[in-house]
């Protein structure tokens, strides 16, 4: 495995590959993804996250402390592909390049693989479509301390690079799982987690639910909420009030205040 690879043509077949990663049959095809950007990439890493390859840009770097995780990775034996502009910019996916870009084994984890705390805090994400959404709310879980996320019945693949931007990087530092309904919702009972559905039909407001003990939040899809399934199998129904005009939050806004205020009363049991 090269050490270091300098690279100054866009017909190279190394950045065509990058470039194809983008496409979820690729991804899993090869079983890569991609991961751009400092602060995502440093996060992969300092979760033990493999990096197969690291593309980097002097020309678009924009920090200073570059250098030390460009050593890390090429210490653990990544290789380290130089590009000029143009070629980075044919692989980069971002408004705004920093000038690294990373090919990376893929998340894969099932229920299985999951250790929970005492009284744990999890985060069971059905059917989200949107790459942004099912991001902010890795994020949100990250910030808050939670146990795991559960993804169910996946509509975005967890691997896509804005699912990973979205999170800014948190997709690799908690457990995250891929996992259908039915054995995420044996795999809690059996856990003993109350289940807590969020809905904008619910009676109760969140503030009013007891959340402090181990509990599943459970956050479905913008516009047709949780599946039957969830809705029969929850143990509390809630709600956020809504003083508008519009009858329900983003998912990802609607699930980061249910987290703090499970996180809060956790803290106060």
């Amino acid at each position: 495995m090269e050490s270091h690879l300098q690279i100054i043509s866009l017909q190279n077949a190394r950045i065509k590959q990058v470039v194809k990663l983008r496409q979820r049959s690729h991804r899993d095809k090869l079983g890569l993804m991609i991961i751009e950007g400092y602060r995502e990439i440093r996060r992969a890493v300092d979760n033990g996250h493999p990096i197969a390859e690291l593309f980097v840009c002097p020309g678009r770097f924009q920090g200073e402390n570059n250098a030390d995780l460009i050593d890390g990775i090429r210490s653990k034996g990544g290789s380290i592909l130089e590009c000029d502009v143009p070629v980075f910019d044919k692989m980069s996916y971002r408004d705004r390049p920093d000038g690294l870009l990373a090919v990376a084994p893929q998340v894969s984890r099932s229920l299985d693989d999951l250790t929970v705390s005492e009284c744990p805090l999890i985060v069971v994400a059905e059917a989200i479509e949107k790459p942004g959404n099912l991001g902010t709310i890795l994020r949100s879980a990250d910030g808050v301390g939670a146990d795991a996320v559960i993804v169910c019945d996946r509509c975005t693949d967890l691997n896509n690079p804005n699912v990973v931007r979205a999170s800014v990087g948190t997709l690799f530092s908690l457990p995250v799982v891929e996992a259908g309904s039915a054995e995420t919702l044996e795999w809690l009972r059996d856990k003993g987690i109350r289940i807590v559905a969020a809905t904008p039909h619910a009676e109760k407001l969140y503030t009013e639910a007891d959340l402090s003990g181990g509990t599943a939040v459970v956050v479905g899809t913008e516009q047709y909420g949780l599946s039957q399934t969830w809705m029969t199998e929850a143990d509390i129904k809630v709600r956020i009030p809504m003083r508008g005009q519009a009858d329900s939050l983003n998912v990802a806004s609607a699930t980061t205040i249910l987290l703090y205020e499970a996180l809060r009363q956790h803290k106060h049991e």
